[in-house]
């Protein structure tokens, strides 16, 4: 029984612990994880194979520089997804605007949280008595801000833009953080062909701990749990995105929107195709068919990874991924069947997105 009590007590103080950074200031793999998944079904049913071809609402996320070829006036987009049936969900608003012909602004507010979670760190009152009204609930979540600017240059067919990232992370009562970081992006345009490149982080993003001691204390003789955590700063490092996409005209009422993009991590040996002690590179590939600008059919290969199984032997890993998109005048209805979590081979999603355009010219 004193067991099962300690057990009710400790396994809460473990999940809070899994979610917080390694108490240092050393740039660390998986920071700001949630900033991964994607946003916009379109793009999730490609294999998240978008950074050329976005040219919606959604590029402010994908490539800024692409916001400059919003299709009206404004745009506005609703983005819902669940993970692990239904517990984690991924939710996603952006609205952007041309303000002139040559340039363009957005607002993107992005969460990925975890609700309800039990807190038994009280379930014990003064006497070592359980009782099951002190059991509270508390939230885990991520929040980011991206504040995009785009505009045409110079040179025919080459946009730039960029975000101000604003990060938020909250752990109930135990812990939060602030952050703030950079992208840029470039897009090129020429014939038939589009090419994109975005650096995010660029100048490494970086997430201010806090801890709150009088949460993270606890009475448990013995425990590694009496020392609170110091607050801390945690970094995430630049990545750079490429993508070059083509659309092909197949008759006058079909046309086909091919890309390959390659992900860049500067983070040293990782489980991507192309890895060396210095960087690695992970390919994504993704199609779109469409049907008199009605009716359009997605497919994707992303999260493509060499692993390395017991006895030494490698294989390839890849998700795959499917979306069907419907366009009725200035409203978008899109799905997309995926796996929102772009590290792990895990179950998959059914996500939604609708996209409206105002001010069509």
């Amino acid at each position: 029984m004193e067991r099962m009590i300690i057990y009710r007590v400790l396994i809460p103080v473990l999940a809070i612990f899994a979610c917080l950074p390694g108490l240092s200031a050393q740039p660390a793999k998986y920071s700001n994880e949630f900033l991964n998944v994607g946003v916009g079904a379109r793009s999730l049913g490609m294999g998240r194979a978008f950074v050329a071809g976005a040219s919606d609402v959604t590029a402010a996320y994908w490539n800024p520089a692409g916001m400059v070829g919003l299709a009206g006036k404004h745009e506005a987009s609703l983005m819902h997804a669940q993970y692990f049936a239904g517990i984690a969900k991924f939710d996603y608003i952006g609205v952007g605007s041309r303000p002139d012909e040559r340039s363009a602004v957005g607002i993107s507010l992005l969460r990925y949280g975890v609700d309800d979670i039990p807190n038994t760190i009280d379930l014990m009152d003064g006497d070592g008595n359980i009782d099951y009204d002190r059991i509270s609930s508390f939230s885990v979540a991520d929040y980011a801000l991206l504040l995009t600017y785009a505009r045409r240059t110079a040179v025919e067919g080459l946009d730039v833009g960029g975000n101000l990232k604003i990060i938020r992370r909250v752990v109930g009562e135990f812990a939060s953080a602030w952050g703030f970081g950079v992208d840029i992006a470039a897009r090129y345009r020429h014939s038939d062909w589009i090419f994109g490149a975005v650096l995010r982080d660029a100048t490494s993003t970086f997430n201010a701990w806090q801890f709150n001691e009088d949460k993270l204390v606890i009475e448990v003789a013995d425990s590694v749990f009496n020392v609170p955590p110091e607050n801390s700063l945690e970094l995430t490092l630049p990545r750079l995105h490429l993508g070059v996409a083509r659309n092909f005209v197949i008759s006058e009422k079909v046309s086909l929107l091919a890309e390959f993009n390659a992900a860049v991590s500067f983070e040293g040996q990782t489980a991507a195709v192309l890895s060396s002690s210095l960087l690695g590179a992970e390919p994504v590939l993704g199609a779109e068919l469409n049907y008199s600008n009605l009716v359009y059919l997605r497919a994707g290969l992303g999260n493509v990874q060499q692993i390395t199984e017991f006895g030494g032997n490698k294989r390839l890993l890849a998700d795959p991924s499917a979306g069907l998109g419907l366009q009725l005048g200035s409203f978008y209805l899109d799905y997309a069947l995926g796996n929102i979590s772009p590290q792990t081979i895990s179950l998959y999603s059914h996500i939604f997105s609708v996209r409206y355009v105002f001010g069509v010219e």
